[in-house]
């Protein structure tokens, strides 16, 4: 049986397949439909297993992929949060340090002022002492000198007692005054 098959394609010819035998069709249909039924009962249970193994393992390893990415960003955030820790307790030493230099500072102020202070105050004490023992010696000298001068005009009219006494007490008026 031989039929004659007229096959257009796409706007070709007619007669490409010209004289195809119908037998073969089915002979090849047959031995094709043969080798899917052999592959289905032989192989395809075992292909279908491997695809099905292959499947389960490109998800296992997506998913690992996935936890790995979490791990990954989990660290991450803890480092970023010990970053912002460490930052934290740098500027709180820095502070720190800061403060602690400005109490020096100011401890160091308040030392070198007392220091001026006990200076100016042993300064006054000395200025005072030599004060007083120049106004003694003055008093010595003018006592000595008066009495030098009382005596040459009284000329022994006064006994020295008795002009050291009006020397003493001439002393003690002039400094009660002041």
């Amino acid at each position: 049986m031989l039929y004659d098959v007229n096959l257009f394609a796409l706007g070709a010819g007619a007669g490409i397949l010209s004289n195809v035998n119908l037998g073969d069709i089915i002979v090849q249909l047959a031995v094709f439909s043969l080798l899917l039924f052999l592959l289905r009962k032989f192989a395809l249970d075992k292909v279908i297993a491997m695809m099905k193994q292959r499947e389960e393992h490109i998800a296992g390893e997506i998913n690992s992929a996935e936890r790995s990415h979490q791990e990954a960003k989990q660290l991450i955030d803890q480092q970023q949060q010990l970053l912002k820790e460490a930052r934290g307790e740098a500027q709180e030493l820095i502070d720190s340090a800061k403060k602690i230099a400005e109490e020096q500072k100011a401890a160091m102020l308040q030392a070198a002022k007392e220091e001026s202070d006990r200076f100016k105050e042993s300064a006054r004490k000395e200025i005072i002492q030599e004060r007083e023992k120049a106004v003694t010696a003055l008093r010595e000298q003018v006592a000595s000198l008066s009495v030098l001068i009382a005596s040459k005009v009284i000329e022994k009219e006064l006994s020295e007692k008795d002009q050291e006494k009006l020397i003493n007490e001439y002393i003690q008026e002039v400094g009660e005054e002041r």
